[in-house]
């Protein structure tokens, strides 16, 4: 019988950003951007929400607004290392078996988005779950910025196992009538709590290194990352374009 899930949700949130500067502190609707993306994720009332900060700047902005924040290694190699960290402080005896790492710099991510993660944990097999959405701008098939998660997903499934997740334009369609949607991976993942404890034990994988996508360090030793289908890809900000699309969102 599979334990029931008792969920908490950690953000990593670091200054250094090479196309957006300090982007965590960016004002959006008169909040922080990392005060925005806590309240989307208290919105989503899936369990205690922490924010895992690299540094000072970003702690005394969430504590400011109410929320709680947890100083963290500045010099972290990954989100995941961070909110590792964050929960060893904030959790040592263990009330919490899983745990959403939730990016930063989602200002405008939907409630529903945050819950849909935990979906695929109702497989007690599934180490890790995170989102697709299936992707519908021609622009995006070739685009390597845009990563592909590979799963099978018969007629009205909406959570399946990921075999592989790259950079390139796969699967590859050979048409003949069996040509099927590219499902865009959406960073946001749940945990099991024993998983994110031995993810972060594991060395970097060759081709982990190779895509530059760290999920796949957890298929190379072969853990299992399971997928939910969501509507729509949630607004990342990296640039001035897109923060300027976000406060347009909330209203700024």
């Amino acid at each position: 019988m599979t334990e029931p899930l008792n969920p908490i949700v950690l953000i990593p949130a670091r200054l250094a950003s090479t196309r957006l500067p300090d982007k965590p502190l960016a004002d959006i609707a008169g909040q922080p951007m990392i005060v925005q993306v806590w309240r989307r994720a208290m919105e989503a009332d899936v369990g205690p929400v922490i924010v895992a900060c690299a540094e000072q700047a970003i702690f005394e902005a969430v504590c400011d607004a109410g929320g709680e924040a947890v100083l963290t290694d500045p010099d972290h190699p990954s989100g995941s290392d961070r909110i590792y960290e964050a929960l060893s402080k904030s959790d040592g005896e263990g009330r919490f078996n899983a745990v959403v790492n939730l990016q930063g710099d989602l200002p405008t991510i939907e409630p529903e988005t945050v819950r849909a993660v935990l979906a695929p944990l109702s497989d007690a097999d599934c180490d890790i779950a995170t989102l697709i959405a299936e992707i519908t701008e021609p622009d995006e098939r070739d685009n390597p910025n845009v990563v592909k998660a590979v799963v099978g997903l018969g007629a009205g499934e909406t959570v399946g196992r990921a075999l592989y997740f790259s950079r390139a334009t796969v699967p590859h369609d050979v048409g003949d009538g069996v040509d099927g949607p590219l499902y865009h991976h959406i960073g946001i993942y749940a945990y099991r709590r024993l998983a994110l404890e031995r993810f972060v034990t594991l060395a970097p994988g060759v081709l982990e290194q190779r895509e530059r996508l760290e999920q796949l360090r957890a298929l190379e030793n072969g853990m299992r990352i399971d997928v939910a289908l969501v509507d729509t890809v949630p607004l990342g900000v990296d640039t001035p374009a897109e923060l300027d699309r976000a406060r347009k969102t909330l209203g700024a």
